[in-house]
C-alpha cells in the first residue's frame, strides 16, 4: 500500500476530512490556513487564507458548496468552496475548538474555550444557503453557556456534531462526559460519562448510526446513537487520538502515540505511530501501517472504502489507498462455538425434524 504523501501544511495537522461524495479532501493544521485536494490523486486545488491562528476543526456542507473552519483567533469563518472566498466571519470570545453543520447546510454551531471572564460557548447561527451572506447576523441565534462544574473547575468542550434531523447537540468534553443539548432552546437533555480522562475526538459512520469516541485514557469505544448503549472497547498502549468507522467493512482505525512533547525523546518505533487496523465485532487489532514520524492527530476515511487519509504532528498527510488483497479480504467468522453460544443450524434441523414427525 503506496501512500500518497501531501505536503502542503508547515506545521503539525490537526483534522483531515473527506467531503460527502469522498473526491475531495479537506485538511487544517497550526498553520493558519486549511488546504483542499482531490483525493483521486493528491493534488492540492487551493487554501482558504484569512485566520491568524491554529485551525482547530473544519467542517464542510453536504454538496461541498460552503466550508466553516474553527480557529484559535477565537474567529469562525465561512467560505465558498469553489472560489475560496470568506463569505463571513464570526467572533467568538475565545478560541473555537469545533464546528458541524447540521443538516440542510442552512446552519452550524461552533465551541469556544473560555476566556478571561466569558465562560465556554455553544454558538449555533443561521446562514440560510439562499441568502445575502452580508444579510447573516453577526451574533448567535442561540448562546449555551458551559460555567465551571459544582467543583469549580472549568469543563471545556472538544467536539460538537449535529443529532440526524437536528434533534440534539452532540457535545464531548475534556473530563470524558458527553451531553446532548436542544437546539431550539439550549436545555440539556442528557449526560453520560464514556470515558474517565478528556475525549480527543468523536466520528460517526455516514448514516449517523454508529459512533466511536477516542480517548486519552489509552481506549476507544463504539456506541449506538439511539439508545447510547456501549458496545465494543478497543484497547491500545497509548493515547488515542482519533478514530474512524469503515463504510465498506467492518473495520475501526486508530491514530494515537506518545504526547506530542516527549516525541523527540524516542525513536519513530518506540512512539508507534502507526494507524492501527480493529475488527469492529471481535476488538482484535489485524493490522499496522507504519510512515509518521510522529503521533498522528486526525484520521478520516473514504465514504467509498477504497482510500484513507491520516495527519500527525509531523506535519504531513498520507493519503493511502488500499491494496486489492485488503479490498477482497473476508472477515473471519469463528468456526468453534463459544461457552454459551448455541448454533441456529442444529436448532433449525430439529425443528424441522419435529415439523416431519407431526
Amino acid at each position: 500500500m503506496r501512500p500518497i504523501l501531501l505536503k502542503g501544511h508547515e506545521r503539525s495537522i490537526t483534522v483531515v476530512k473527506f467531503n460527502f461524495d469522498g473526491d475531495l479532501l479537506f485538511t487544517a493544521s497550526k498553520d493558519h490556513t486549511p488546504s483542499v485536494w482531490r483525493s483521486e490523486n493528491g493534488e492540492r486545488l487551493g487554501t482558504f487564507n484569512g485566520h491568524k491562528g491554529t485551525i482547530w476543526d473544519l467542517d464542510v456542507c453536504r454538496f461541498s458548496k460552503r466550508v466553516v473552519t474553527a480557529s484559535a483567533d477565537a474567529s469562525a469563518k465561512l467560505w465558498d468552496c469553489e472560489t475560496g472566498e470568506c463569505l463571513k466571519t464570526f467572533v467568538h470570545h475565545g478560541p473555537v475548538r469545533g464546528a458541524a453543520w447540521a443538516d440542510g447546510s442552512n446552519m452550524f454551531a461552533t465551541i469556544s474555550d473560555p476566556f478571561v471572564e466569558h465562560n465556554a460557548q455553544i454558538s449555533v447561527y443561521d446562514v440560510p444557503e439562499n441568502d445575502d451572506p452580508s444579510t447573516y447576523a453577526d451574533t448567535p441565534r442561540l448562546e449555551i453557556d458551559l460555567p465551571k462544574n459544582a467543583n469549580g473547575k472549568r469543563v471545556n468542550a472538544t467536539n460538537i456534531v449535529w443529532l440526524n434531523l437536528n434533534e440534539a447537540l452532540f457535545v464531548t468534553f475534556d473530563n470524558g462526559a458527553i451531553r446532548l443539548y436542544d437546539p431550539v432552546t439550549g436545555e440539556e437533555l442528557d449526560e453520560f460519562f464514556p470515558h474517565e480522562k478528556k475525549i480527543n475526538r468523536v466520528s460517526f459512520n455516514l448514516d449517523k448510526t454508529l459512533f466511536i469516541t477516542s480517548s486519552a485514557d489509552f481506549t476507544a469505544k463504539l456506541y449506538d446513537v439511539v439508545d447510547f448503549r456501549h458496545l465494543k472497547t478497543y484497547k491500545t498502549d497509548r493515547p488515542v487520538n482519533d478514530a474512524v468507522i469503515s463504510e465498506t467493512k467492518d473495520h475501526i482505525l486508530l491514530g494515537g502515540g506518545q504526547e506530542a512533547m516527549s516525541v523527540t525523546t524516542t525513536s519513530g518505533k518506540v512512539g508507534k505511530f502507526e494507524t492501527r487496523f480493529f475488527h469492529l465485532v471481535y476488538e482484535e487489532e489485524f493490522g499496522t501501517v507504519k510512515g509518521h514520524f510522529g503521533p498522528i492527530n486526525a484520521l478520516a476515511i473514504n465514504p467509498n472504502g477504497r482510500c484513507y487519509a491520516s495527519g500527525a504532528e509531523d506535519g504531513y498527510i498520507r493519503l493511502h489507498y488500499f491494496d486489492k488483497s485488503y479490498l477482497d479480504m473476508k472477515d473471519p467468522v469463528p468456526e468453534e462455538l463459544e461457552e454459551g453460544e448455541e448454533d441456529f443450524d442444529e436448532e433449525k434441523e430439529i425443528e424441522e425434524d419435529d415439523e416431519e414427525s407431526d
